[in-house]
């Protein structure tokens, strides 16, 4: 009896998306004079909201042209959006905000599109000691977190200061590749207050909130600390699924007025360091075993905050300063 429920309920989707969907687009399209593509930039405000269902449309059109919209080269946006008018009938005299509205729509789509692509090329690409730009990276990455204490040499017991697990970092970037290098560099130069608390925290989270002798009085459990770069990597690995699964675009679409870009992710990624940092400390792990439960919490929350098409991670950092912009 279930089957059969199930096979009649799908039967009824069925019906309803070829035909009874396609009719109701007609009608209201003949009601209004509008196209669908019109309806949605006039009654969307710009962002999340408007893009999602701007790139469900394309998408799932029977037309090749607006199914391959969405994924053009940038220099041809204009030129499709142009294509999309003629195709629709819509003279764009006397509708100059929707050709507006439509390419700043694409120019989203496709940027993010390309955004994945950029940063599954750097994820792909391994650290490679031999490469004078990757060791100049890494180098650079001491300097901002140990700004004044020499590294005493490439292979150190000193790299676990800053939260690596043995002697050469190069090791602990296999499963993000240079992704996560760029990512912990970009926080450590362009939020590194931020940067340098968060390290400073993740070595003693509680009791860095308190003086040593308040530390003593309460007789707080050992903090439970964790190791600031490899988490690092693995915050990388969560923006990274959040990017390719589409989770993010309810953000970038709300944040990038133009085409996301790397720039973006990473000022992302930096929140999401900061966000886990507290989230970590209000689990009150019991020991570092727990890691992989409270990454999973914290990871339910964050796809729950995007679910809302008005969603923006909001990020406390300096770097937001420089191209979010909440449209």
């Amino acid at each position: 009896m279930k089957h059969f429920l199930r096979v009649l309920t799908q039967f009824f989707v069925f019906l309803y998306c070829k035909c009874l969907w396609r009719t109701l687009k007609f009608v209201v399209r003949k009601v209004t004079g509008r196209c669908e593509l019109q309806r949605i930039c006039y009654n969307n405000k710009p962002g999340a909201r408007r893009t999602l269902k701007i790139e469900s449309s394309l998408k799932y059109s029977k037309n090749e042209l607006l199914q391959s919209a969405v994924s053009v080269h940038p220099d041809k946006v204009e030129k499709t959006i142009e294509d999309i008018m003629t195709l629709k009938k819509i003279n764009p005299d006397t509708n100059p905000q929707l050709g507006i509205s439509l390419q700043a729509c694409l120019f989203q789509i496709v940027g993010y599109r390309n955004l994945v692509l950029e940063v599954e090329k750097l994820r792909r690409e391994p650290y490679d000691c031999e490469n004078p730009e990757h060791e100049e990276m890494l180098m650079k990455l001491w300097k901002m977190l140990r700004p004044e204490t020499p590294l005493t040499g490439r292979i150190s017991k000193q790299w676990c200061e800053i939260g690596f697990q043995g002697n050469d970092p190069k090791t602990d970037f296999r499963g993000m590749g240079l992704l996560g290098l760029h990512n912990l560099l970009y926080f450590a130069e362009h939020d590194k207050a931020a940067a340098l608390q968060v390290l400073h925290d993740s070595l003693q989270p509680k009791h860095s909130k308190m003086s040593k002798a308040e530390w003593e009085k309460k007789k707080f459990d050992k903090a439970i600390g964790y190791s600031f770069a490899i988490v690092g990597i693995n915050i990388t690995d969560l923006a990274y699924a959040l990017l390719v699964s589409g989770a993010l675009k309810t953000h970038l679409y709300n944040v990038a007025p133009e085409m996301p870009s790397l720039v973006h992710f990473q000022q992302t990624f930096c929140y999401l360091m900061q966000e886990f940092h507290k989230f970590w400390t209000e689990e009150d792990p019991c020991d570092i075993m727990e890691f992989n439960r409270v990454r999973a919490k914290f990871h339910k929350r964050v796809l729950k905050q995007l679910k809302h098409p008005d969603m923006t991670l909001c990020p406390h950092f300096a770097a937001s300063d420089l191209h979010l912009v909440n449209l």
